[in-house]
């Protein structure tokens, strides 16, 4: 049962993420007039407006409420909080005029926060340069997470604030205190924040770009592949910067954004060793070499591409992009279905239901399932082998040592049945629309691995339920589904009361 105090809770909390929001929006505003978009400041002096306004009134109403938050708080909260958000953030790219409904400004903010990268965006070409950085701003703030956001700078002490923090798909505690857990996970994003606008932006300068361009696209496309989010400055994606060297830099990042931030501490404070051991890395590694070579093997054989070259920058690019649920692109998205055939789209697919790691910034199933699945399965092949007197144990490494236990394997297999669940209801909905069955499924599986690659389905023509599904998939996804379970739960049972 949901109690008053479970609400105050919720509302407190929720109104505390909105004054983030507000003192976020000053980052486009600066950048709206350094770029003198005078337009643009007043759309997100607008929003900040209605943050502040609407986060005051709740944190007033709801007061700081008494004793420590609860598991069924914690998903309330990061399930009401992200929806919340979601509308306030889409206000001020509703008034820029590049979206034809305020619902489509909602998806495209909602894609932003789960890190997906699908949009619905019109004429993305000449897009001012602060809606651009608050797109991708919103990308980055996404892949670390809200509630982060809100236990690092405004929720200093609360107690049991770890629910929270797990209420947002994160369980990973890098140190004792969950705030500083969300601390170190800042520090760690903000300082390859430098890093990376540094490498891009001199890259894109290198290539020909003024300076400021070069600095803004940088710290663009750098927020969007270390929250492997997807989200371009252009529509023709990574593809409009011709450049190699470019599309290595992005790779390397969006490599590195879909590493479990436990493993960047560990590798940060000298456990190197976990590069080697860690269950979740040993995963990925497999599952995308293999991957790989399937995806660049057929389009070799098919003589899309021949060159090497040509190979890994659309080929291995793809794959990885797909894998890490970044959704960068080098080809156009028509290419894919077009030329690149069944068995290449196939392996796309499944790349994108696989996913990152867990505790970071992607979608999907998570290496550490995936590495826990095959764990399971070369445990039973080895039961079958041996006397039925013999004990067979199975042991992993994740941070450090376990032995494969029961619990491991129904946590794993739950949460990836849920993906499943929710990849076949998107698919067969998009088929239900009137699109082709490989474009669905295509389409179902970056909705919900949260990835972002388009075969072309999503768009501002797209019926208005189906975007509607796409974004409680999304934001179920990136959520690993318990919040909003909780608060689909917690709907049904004060429908019940009326």
């Amino acid at each position: 049962m949901v109690s008053r105090q479970d609400l105050a809770t919720v509302g407190y909390q929720t109104g505390r993420v909105l004054w983030g929001i507000a003192a976020l929006m000053v980052i486009p505003v600066v950048v709206a007039i350094a770029s003198r978009e005078w337009a643009v400041v007043a759309d997100f002096l607008t929003g900040m407006g209605v943050a502040l306004v609407g986060g005051s009134a709740l944190v007033i109403l709801c007061r700081r409420p008494s004793g420590r938050v609860t598991w069924t708080q914690g998903m309330l909260t990061a399930g009401v909080s992200w929806l919340v958000a979601m509308v306030v953030c889409a206000i001020p790219s509703w008034l820029s005029g590049h979206y034809g409904s305020f619902g489509d400004a909602c998806f495209d903010v909602m894609s932003g926060f789960t890190t997906t990268g699908l949009v619905l965006i019109q004429d993305l070409d000449h897009v001012s340069d602060g809606l651009n950085t608050w797109r991708h701003l919103l990308s980055y703030l996404g892949g670390q997470g809200m509630i982060v956001l809100a236990l690092t700078f405004l929720a200093r002490g609360l107690p049991g604030g770890y629910k929270l923090y797990v209420g947002e798909g994160k369980d990973e505690r890098l140190l004792p205190s969950v705030v500083h857990t969300a601390r170190a996970i800042w520090v760690i994003s903000v300082v390859y924040l430098g890093l990376g606008t540094l490498v891009l932006g001199l890259v894109a300068w290198h290539e020909g770009m003024p300076p400021y361009r070069a600095f803004l696209h940088g710290m663009w496309v750098f927020m969007a592949a270390w929250s492997t989010g997807g989200f371009a400055p252009h529509t023709q994606n990574i593809l409009f910067y011709h450049s190699a060297p470019f599309e290595v830099a992005a790779m390397v990042f969006f490599v590195l954004g879909s590493f479990n931030f436990g493993l960047h501490h560990a590798v940060w404070t000298g456990n190197r060793r976990e590069l080697v051991r860690n269950l979740e890395l040993q995963a990925f590694a497999a599952t995308s070499v293999t991957l790989s070579l399937l995806v660049a093997g057929v389009l070799s054989a098919r003589g899309v591409y021949r060159a090497t070259v040509d190979l890994f920058r659309k080929a291995v690019f793809q794959v990885l992009s797909a894998h890490t649920t970044t959704g960068f692109m080098t080809v156009y998205p028509t290419q894919i279905p077009g030329q690149w055939g069944d068995l290449a789209l196939v392996g796309l697919t499944l790349a994108m239901i696989l996913g990152g790691s867990a505790s970071s910034t992607a979608g999907g199933f998570k290496g550490v399932r995936v590495g826990l699945a095959a764990k399971t399965l070369v445990h039973e092949v080895r039961r079958l082998l041996v006397p039925e007197s013999a004990l067979v144990v199975t042991r992993f490494h994740f941070f450090r040592d376990f032995t494969l236990e029961d619990r491991h394997v129904r946590g794993a297999l739950f949460i990836m049945g849920l993906y499943s669940v929710t990849f076949v209801v998107a698919a067969t909905a998009t088929v239900a629309a009137g699109y082709p069955v490989a474009h669905s499924l295509f389409e179902a599986a970056s909705a919900t691995g949260n990835v972002g690659l388009t075969v072309g389905v999503t768009s501002p023509a797209m019926p208005w339920y189906l975007k509607a599904l796409y974004v409680v998939v999304m934001w179920a996804g990136r959520l690993e589904f318990m919040a909003v379970l909780v608060l689909l739960g917690y709907a049904v049972y004060r429908r019940r009361l009326v």
